[in-house]
């Protein structure tokens, strides 16, 4: 049973808290909330919704899940994954809706906290989580198309799905504003250019205030933010909304599915801080503070937050290693939408378009997923392409149901496949000639054992191997091994790389011909070295003891 604590790692990191640790956490906060404020603005207008709910969000949500949190350094706030969903349930419902369907999202999320299910994460297959996320990459770039080439719809469509975005776009094309094209290439030439000249001052803020000097000082017009947007600059209101039965009901499949999505997103984020700090998140606690934070966001007019990974890796990277760093950011945004958020309405649309083609292109993750369709075994690789076709052709809540059966069904069947009846073999124990017990071990190796199919549900079994500061080999044994999915083989490659770190020799014994196969496919092999894949676990403790020697 889990027995993890359910407390903010806020009250746990304070103890010992240092006054150099303060400042660095303060000087992170702000370079962070620098990079926030155009992210946070272009998503919102990526949402649907105005620039200054986008920033709501990162302060109301940012704040509460930094103090409730369990990782010491997530940094949350609006993120691309919630964009089309949001964008159609404002388009369907109005601020109401979207307001309905995040406090139903927050309250699944302290459930799902209260019931300690943070570990069930592991439960959604990396090929899902690849392929929607691919997804939701081309469906951010389709709908930012027309704000970058200045289209303008003469019917006066506003669609919603990313087919009909297309279908508008190519429909109304000689409409293409030059003008707006020139704003948005300059723009976009500056994100991709600016960080390799200036890595401590975002890109996005220099593209912003590049777009504004040339529509207000060139004679290059184009939509800004202000032509399409009313700009408020006061601080975020309590917003009670309408709610009936009836918008409970209608919402309540699109709060489940930002709720899943809130989970998956802000726990893959926590993965990602801990490999860089060495720490380790507390899962449940943190999808408390995710729900508490959406419905503090929906409540003061913002949208679905979760944990922003760009956001939060630059915090690490600029020193932040406490929540205070996060808490910080959210105070330094509400000083810029008090004074600078008047200056919004200037920025050009094709500059909001270009940020976010920048923020897909990040997210996308296209090597991962073409590394994915090479090597992965082809049920894998179908539910992949099938779940980012889904997320692009219709909408994420199809493609992760129908993506989950897939997987399902393809994994019932892979393990159907690899079963099989043997007839029992009789032997007193201590004439087993396998019996790890009788080898001696040498201390600088330690020995593994897997039993039972690697599969997306036990992949993070994995994760459990370890190694001491005076290992200098790592025996993997896999006489047990039947089978072996795309999520084991990728966690089997950030073990392999921990061990590359660490100086330890990773040695595979005995692999059966399925994992084989898959190590094969992936190149595993030729990394690891095929010197190091061994028959039996004798000639594997003969290897390790060969480089022990050396």
């Amino acid at each position: 049973m889990n027995k993890e604590k359910l407390k903010p790692k806020l009250f746990s990191v304070m103890k010992g808290y240092t006054k150099k640790q303060l400042i660095t956490d303060v000087i992170s906060g702000v370079i962070v909330a620098i990079i926030a404020l155009p992210l946070s603005i272009a998503l919102a207008l990526a949402s649907g919704v105005g620039p200054e709910e986008g920033i709501y969000t990162a302060i109301v949500a940012g704040f509460i899940i930094s103090f409730l949190g369990g990782s010491r350094v997530q940094i949350a706030g609006p993120t691309a994954a919630f964009a089309t969903i949001v964008a159609g349930i404002v388009a369907r419902n109005g601020m109401d809706g979207l307001i309905v369907a995040t406090i139903i999202a927050g309250i699944l999320l302290i459930v799902m906290g209260f019931c300690r299910l943070g570990s069930l994460i592991k439960f959604i297959p990396y090929t899902i989580t690849t392929g929607f996320t691919a997804g939701i990459a081309v469906t951010i770039v389709i709908g930012q198309l027309k704000d970058f080439f200045g289209v303008t719809y003469l019917d006066g469509a506003k669609p919603i799905d990313s087919m009909a975005k297309i279908k508008a776009l190519v429909t109304n094309f000689e409409t293409v504003n030059v003008n707006a094209l020139i704003v948005g290439v300059i723009s976009l030439a500056i994100l991709i250019i600016w960080p390799h000249i200036c890595e401590k001052i975002p890109g996005s803020l220099i593209a912003v205030i590049v777009g504004v000097l040339i529509v207000k000082f060139l004679p290059i017009k184009c939509n800004t933010i202000g032509d399409l947007y009313t700009i408020k600059a006061g601080l975020p209101m309590p917003t009670i909304p309408h709610i009936t039965f009836d918008v409970i009901t209608s919402e309540l499949s699109d709060g489940v599915t930002i709720a899943i999505l809130a989970a998956i997103e802000s726990l893959l984020s926590c993965v990602v801080a801990d490999s860089m700090i060495a720490s380790k998140h507390r899962s449940n606690m943190e999808l408390i503070a995710q729900g508490a934070g959406n419905i503090g966001s929906a409540l003061f007019g913002g949208i679905p937050a979760t944990g922003a990974i760009a956001r939060t890796a630059a915090n690490i990277k600029n020193g932040g290693r406490t929540p205070i760093a996060g808490m910080v950011h959210s105070v330094v945004l509400i000083l810029v939408l008090v004074v600078l958020m008047p200056y919004a309405a200037l920025i050009p649309m094709p500059t909001i378009a270009a940020i976010l083609f920048i923020v897909a292109y990040n997210m996308c993750g296209y090597k991962t997923f073409a590394h994915l369709c090479k090597t992965a075994p082809k049920s894998d690789s179908a539910v992949l392409i099938a779940t980012f076709i889904l997320t692009v052709v219709f909408d994420l809540v199809v493609a992760i149901e129908i993506g989950m059966i897939a997987a399902c069904v393809l994994f019932m069947k892979r393990m159907s496949d690899e079963s099989e009846i043997k007839g029992w073999k009789y032997f007193d124990d201590e004439d087993d000639p396998d019996r790890i017990e009788i080898r001696e071990v040498p201390k600088q190796v330690r020995v593994y054992e897997i039993c039972g199919p690697m599969f997306f549900g036990a992949s993070d079994r994995i994760a459990e191997i370890t190694t001491k500061d005076y290992t200098k080999a790592l025996v993997i044994r896999m006489r047990g091994v039947p089978a072996l999915d795309a999520t084991a083989m990728h966690s089997l490659e950030v073990l392999y790389e921990k061990c590359v770190k660490k100086g330890v020799t990773l040695i595979f014994s005995h692999v059966n011909e399925q994992p084989y196969k898959t190590m094969q496919k992936s190149d595993f092999i030729q990394k690891v070295g095929e010197e190091n894949f061994c028959a039996h676990i004798d000639d594997a403790l003969n290897r390790a003891s060969k480089v022990i020697e050396m």
